[in-house]
């Protein structure tokens, strides 16, 4: 019976990641297409609440309470004691979020127990095996790879998946950490928030970005100033964070973040493949460029065609208009 385990990321107020959410709703069809059995787990200094979270998903979730993690950077003592949970079952798959810190768990947990990965999937379904896609050169290709090993890892991007409940929840299984630890752990001496990065831009509803078009970070004032006056968050091209404009936390894209908001407002974006893929599946997309031809406009929902700034203005007037 093929096995899909799910590994949670507990955010820092000690409720699960989003990601993780997405990642457990595709590890429960993955189980149903196969067969097998979903199981999450969660590991941190105090579990309980995002273990608890995650079995709104899955059918079962075990969480291990290892105090010692919080003083330490999360990602390999928690890979430490995944690997020590999977135990003897060779054959399971291991799924995580394709964020900075299931990366590094996928990583460490290949080390340790010898399972092969598949990096940054799109799709993933079942067909007597798993098979995976993910995207190549930038996008404009699609491959499908599976594993000659019974099991593997599969870090998979956000929302690729849209979260869903499962009709009952599951059962939370306390479990104890396995031994000592045996790899070093990185302790943790301060925490710095990046700037802009108050919220996760992922989750985003509405979502404004800027590009090569705003000129400099004096440009992203009126990008701010509209992503606030609408409720919504700051998002950038590669080559504005590249200037140094704006931290990389803000990027969408293919080396960046994977974004699906309601409302997707470019600002001075030409839209090249690699942009597109991290926002194409926004429901609605206004861009706004002095270019008719520009790329932008094979898939915005609606082109403004003139000067950013003046059509940038013009909207701020409206909307504080219309909610003054």
């Amino acid at each position: 019976m093929p096995r899909f385990w799910v590994v949670g990321e507990p955010n820092a107020d000690g409720s699960i990641s989003k990601l993780s959410t997405e990642v457990a709703t595709l590890a429960r069809t993955l189980a149903a297409a196969a067969g097998g059995e979903a199981v999450g787990v969660v590991v941190a200094a105090e579990p309980d609440r995002a273990a608890g979270e995650l079995a709104a998903y899955l059918p079962r979730v075990v969480a291990v309470a290892d105090p010692g993690i919080a003083r330490h950077a999360w990602s390999v003592p928690a890979a430490e004691r995944v690997a020590a949970v999977l135990g003897d079952d060779a054959d399971g798959h291991v799924l995580l979020g394709a964020g900075p810190d299931g990366r590094d768990v996928a990583g460490t947990l290949a080390a340790l127990t010898g399972r092969g990965v598949l990096a940054n999937a799109t799709a993933v379904r079942w067909e007597s095996r798993l098979v995976v896609e993910m995207g190549a050169f930038g996008g404009k290709l699609v491959t499908s790879s599976g594993f000659k090993t019974p099991g593997g890892i599969v870090t998979i991007r956000p929302n690729m998946v849209t979260a869903e409940p499962s009709a009952a929840a599951g059962v939370v299984e306390g479990r104890s950490p396995a031994g000592d630890a045996a790899l070093p752990r990185v302790a943790v001496m301060d925490s710095v928030e990046e700037a802009g990065a108050a919220a996760p831009i992922e989750e985003a509803r509405i979502i404004v970005s800027g590009g090569r078009g705003v000129g400099g970070p004096d440009g992203f004032e009126l990008v701010r100033e509209l992503a606030a006056e609408l409720g919504g968050a700051v998002g950038a091209t590669r080559a504005a964070v590249d200037s140094g404009w704006i931290p990389y936390s803000q990027q969408i894209g293919q080396t960046g973040k994977i974004v699906k908001p309601q409302l997707y407002i470019a600002l001075g974006i030409s839209g090249a493949i690699q942009h597109k893929v991290g926002m194409q599946t926004a429901e609605t997309i206004v861009a706004v460029n002095r270019d008719p031809d520009a790329p932008i406009a094979e898939f915005a929902d609606l082109l403004v065609v003139g000067d950013l700034f003046d059509v940038g203005r013009a909207l701020l007037v409206a909307l504080r208009e219309r909610t003054g």
